[in-house]
Formats: structure tokens, sequence, C-alpha cells
């Protein structure tokens, strides 16, 4: 069967997460395909395309980051520690805020080069003082 043919299927189901140990409830609204954890963000690889879960990786997926999609909705960024592939996943309405807030500052507060450099040529005058 060609990858053109795979059909999505719609398997919402607790589970258990593989990183945390929380059994995962049924999804809130606006999540019609859960595989990750709403308290650690933790995901699985288990889909090809969206809801398909026909991927036989099964590696776990840590949370990389947060992307904004149009519309200003957020998506989750996943990489898979097995195989490397990166997903793309809506957030859901039970995930934990903070940890989503605390991904989405990541880049700020591991900046490749000193804060001081990018803020100087922001401020007015340079950043120097009057």
């Amino acid at each position: 069967m060609s990858r053109s043919h795979i059909t999505v299927q719609n398997q919402n189901e607790v589970f258990v997460c593989g990183h945390c140990g929380l059994t995962v409830p049924l999804p809130e609204a606006g999540t019609a395909h859960r595989n990750h954890c709403p308290r650690c963000l933790w995901s699985r690889h288990v889909d090809l395309r969206t809801g398909d879960r026909m991927s036989v990786c099964r590696g776990m997926m840590e949370p990389a980051g947060i992307w904004v999609r149009e519309g200003n909705e957020w998506a989750l960024i996943h990489r898979c520690m097995k195989c490397g592939v990166l997903r793309a996943n809506r957030i859901a309405g039970d995930d934990d805020e903070a940890l989503l807030f605390s991904l989405a500052l990541r880049p700020l507060l591991l900046l490749p080069f000193p804060a001081e450099l990018a803020l100087g040529r922001l401020l007015p005058g340079g950043g120097r003082a009057s």
C-alpha cells in the first residue's frame, strides 16, 4: 500500500505517557489526534501522517519548541529521540501552560551571543547612557 492511500484513523484513546507515566485521558476540545502528554508535553512517534498511527518507530519525542502557525495557533515541535524526525502537534486545552511558556522562552534564555550586544543595537544611542 502506498503512503498516498493511507487513511487517517481517529484513534483517540487513553494512554500512559512513556516519559512521566501519567495516564492521559481522552483529549480536550481542539485536539482530534492526541499523541502528547498534557503534563510533560512529551510524545511518541506514532504517525506518518497526522492521526494515521502507522509509524513503526515508536520512539519518544521530546518537546523541542513552539511554532506559531497561521492564525496565531500554537503548535508543539517534537523531536524523535530515536530517529530524529521533527513533527508539529497542535497544543491542547489541558496542556501545561507553564511548560508551553518555558518552551517559547527557551531561545531567549539560551542566546548564542551576549544579550547586551543585541540590546545595544536596539536601544537609542547604541545602548550607551547619555
